[in-house]
């Protein structure tokens, strides 16, 4: 077993799996399956996805880190071949490796899948019981199946999560990046297990199709299934006239500090939260008399809140309101979010082993089960350290392996 062959503790240990793919979301899936115990090979162009060599000294952050983080989280623990798939030979080898593989993951373009002969059509009918999971911008059918696409335009354009999450009359900002592919990562692992759970009963592999669009509106569900009710959308939240005036987000002391309220039920949380935050004179106050008065006045309650917030430093108001039991959140920053401690005890990071930059932290698999330690065996191979040995696993010769090489 390789350094980055995933160790035999997890409950996916028998599985093997090839991916012929790039960038986040398909790859994040395969990251996935690898901290769960799959032996996991990555197949490259032989110059390495860009997405490798995104290091952060070229976004401006100062480090020597000398590849993509993000590449690094969506490609522990896998195996690496390098393999030019434009040469007959290669695409050969490549499919000799599938022979031996539970599942095979891509994102390649269906038109390049059929040139390839990875298309789910051609890989089952060498092999029935190959699971084959994919993710798409539209997915395998109608009229932008061939369409290519990233989280961008299909999750959050083309999704609708873009147009809704901007405040009233605010313009669409940029998302970061990833998160779609994140999102239909899990979603494709999810339909990967129930694949592979129906081939144990039945002998016969799959097609399991993810798209980006499709788990945009799964993402927003609620808003969608009310929209596919109603035929109307959603009305845009407005900071400074919400619905309820303790659902919302307010600014406090400080540089660009924020608190998040998220008290769903108001008539609930009321007098606790008045006198929590020293304004009891809200109780009092005819404009709030009740839950329906409170709504009508939403605009004059949060310019009220507002005064009293900023009043006080995030900090400050973290002492106050932890001790009141209400529903809030300080609105953190990512830097630290994952300084924090409770993250930490959670299990949500894990050190891994560069072969370069030596030690660093990673983001962990949102899984956790119980008798099993579901960590990364270990940092995304080098490019194409695997591949001579993975090919002699696959039962090429030397002399073959030399001529596709």
């Amino acid at each position: 077993m390789s350094e980055n062959e995933s160790g035999a503790g997890g409950p996916l240990r028998d599985l093997k799996v090839v991916e012929v793919a790039s960038f986040v979301a398909v790859p994040a899936a395969g990251a996935m399956l690898a901290d769960l115990g799959a032996s996991v090979v990555k197949v490259e162009v032989p110059s390495g996805e860009i997405y490798r060599k995104g290091r952060p000294a070229f976004q401006g952050f100062d480090s020597d880190f000398p590849e993509s983080p993000g590449f690094q989280m969506d490609n522990r623990g896998k195996r690496s071949m390098a393999l030019d798939l434009t040469r007959p030979a290669a695409r050969a080898a490549l499919l000799r490796v599938i022979d031996a593989a539970d599942v095979v993951l891509t994102n390649l373009l269906p038109e390049r899948r059929r040139k390839y002969g990875l298309d789910h059509d051609s890989l089952r009918a060498r092999k029935p019981s190959l699971v084959v999971g994919a993710i798409s911008g539209y997915g395998m059918d109608g009229p932008r199946a061939d369409e290519p696409a990233f989280d961008y335009t299909a999750y959050w354009a083309r999704g609708g999560l873009m147009d809704l999450m901007r405040d009233a009359g605010v313009p669409p900002s940029m998302q970061r990046p990833g998160i779609g592919d994140h999102a239909a990562a899990s979603n494709l692992v999810c339909g990967l297990l129930a694949a592979l759970r129906e081939r144990d009963r039945t002998g016969e592999g799959a097609y399991v199709d993810v798209s980006l669009r499709n788990t945009a509106l799964h993402i927003m569900g609620t808003d969608a299934a009310t929209t596919l009710v109603t035929g109307v959308a959603p009305g845009r939240h407005d900071r400074k006239a919400p619905l309820n005036a303790l659902w919302n987000t307010y600014p406090v002391a400080g540089d660009d500090r924020w608190l998040m309220l998220c008290m769903i039920e108001p008539d609930r949380y009321w007098d606790s939260f008045c006198r929590a935050i020293g304004r009891e004179d809200l109780l009092v106050d005819e404009r709030f008399a009740d839950g329906w008065a409170r709504t009508r006045n939403a605009a004059a309650l949060v310019a009220e809140l507002e005064t009293t917030f900023a009043g006080k430093t995030l900090a400050e108001w973290e002492k106050v309101l932890e001790e009141s039991r209400v529903i809030w959140a300080p609105v953190k920053r990512i830097d630290e979010v994952v300084e924090e401690p409770s993250a930490r005890a959670h299990g949500y990071f894990h050190t891994l082993r560069h072969a370069e930059a030596g030690e660093f932290d990673t983001v962990s698999a949102p899984i956790q089960i119980d008798g099993h330690d579901l960590k990364p065996a270990a940092a995304a191979a080098p490019l194409g350290a695997d591949t001579r040995a993975v090919l002699a696993e696959a039962g090429l010769s030397e002399q073959e392996i030399d001529e596709i090489l």
